[in-house]
């Protein structure tokens, strides 16, 4: 049973979700340098094609996913496959769950993420796999000929190994692995539509706990993480660190090919703009930001009180598939007293939307 408020948990948005921004290849695709530009001209073509299946599956319906025979609740069911550098999807099989790790280090991090991602949504959130129904979690690596992305299609995970003049394997970094599976459990719950306010919410849903998911792994609390999205990703000729900031949005890489880091902190940085989905992919600063600054302000680790009131918004029912930052943060601060009260966690909120100027009230 899926907690979809829709009333139709069989129709979701045709929403395909990629951890690189497509402005990121845009650019990179204009380069007169063939080994930047060529692999980036045939990522978004494959982004493009992939695009297209995910709404042909809203006409003709996706195929029927459910927890296998026998399968045990509160534990994952995994399954690896290897496209090969191939386009088909999902590849041949190469681990299931409760095989021992390979000699492919690719497929081994993408087992071990997939686990960590179960984990974190099964023991602190009380949800089991995606879609709360134990959904078994499919994912493909050696995605294509140097693709340079990682992606969610509705049904399953897919990693590409990068180009390694820019991106490296999408798999080093936990929190891509974490991100992309966030965007199922928003396709489970909330459905945000992938357009505008609702579409960066979405987004920010998704780096929200993917960090939380790499804070977990690390045993950091909201004090000693980077709170960066995509650390490890980058090629050592980049200059940057990560894909983003959620700590200081803006300033995840300012390099000579990329360009700058084009994410606001605040709403005086809103970005207006017809690309990137209504700059999903840009204006997720705004309400990662917030998530950090309460994270911040409660301390501990980050999934105990703050990643509790951005998950029962989330999952509650009342959030809009087209709602505004504004409509999320005021379901933030009925969350926070509903679950603490009068107490630090709803001021918290509140001293969170007002240091990045979105109405709380």
């Amino acid at each position: 049973m899926t907690d979809n408020p829709t009333g139709n948990p069989e129709r979701f948005e045709p929403v395909f979700c990629t951890i690189v921004p497509p402005f990121v290849l845009d650019t990179l695709a204009q380069s007169q340098d063939p080994a930047l530009a060529g692999p980036a001209r045939r990522t978004l073509q494959r982004d493009a094609f992939e695009r297209t299946q995910r709404r042909l599956t809203t006409v003709i319906g996706a195929p029927s996913v459910a927890a296998p025979k026998g399968a045990e609740e509160g534990k994952p069911h995994r399954t690896l496959y290897d496209a090969k550098h191939r386009t088909e999807l999902p590849g041949r099989k190469v681990r299931g769950e409760g095989d021992k790790p390979g000699k492919d280090a690719t497929v081994n991090r993408a087992y071990d993420g997939l686990g960590a991602t179960f984990e974190v949504f099964f023991k602190h959130f009380e949800r089991d796999s995606i879609d709360g129904g134990g959904l078994p979690l499919n994912a493909t690596v050696h995605y294509g000929e140097d693709y340079g992305n990682a992606f969610w299609n509705g049904e399953q995970m897919v990693f590409g190994d990068g180009d390694r003049e820019i991106f490296l394997d999408f798999t080093i970094p936990v929190d891509v692995i974490g991100h992309e599976l966030t965007h199922g459990v928003v396709q489970y719950t909330a459905n945000l539509t992938y357009f505008g306010q609702p579409g960066a919410l979405n987004e920010s849903m998704a780096d929200v706990f993917g960090s939380l998911i790499k804070q977990y792994t690390l045993g950091q609390t909201a004090a000693e993480a980077d709170w960066l999205i995509g650390a490890g990703l980058l090629a050592e000729r980049v200059t940057g660190t990560a894909l983003r900031s959620m700590k200081a949005p803006g300033t995840a890489y300012d390099d000579d090919v990329l360009g700058k880091d084009p994410q606001p902190a605040t709403m005086d940085g809103f970005v207006r703009t017809g690309r990137d989905n209504g700059g999903v992919h840009i204006n997720s600063g705004i309400p990662n930001h917030a998530f950090y600054l309460l994270a911040q302000a409660l301390g501990g680790h980050a999934w105990e009180r703050a990643g509790q009131i951005w998950y029962a918004v989330l999952t509650g029912g009342e959030l809009a598939q087209d709602a505004s930052f504004a409509d999320f943060a005021k379901l933030t601060v009925a969350a926070a007293r509903a679950k603490y009260g009068d107490g630090e966690e709803l001021k918290a909120v509140l001293d969170a939307w007002a240091q990045v100027k979105v109405p709380a009230t």
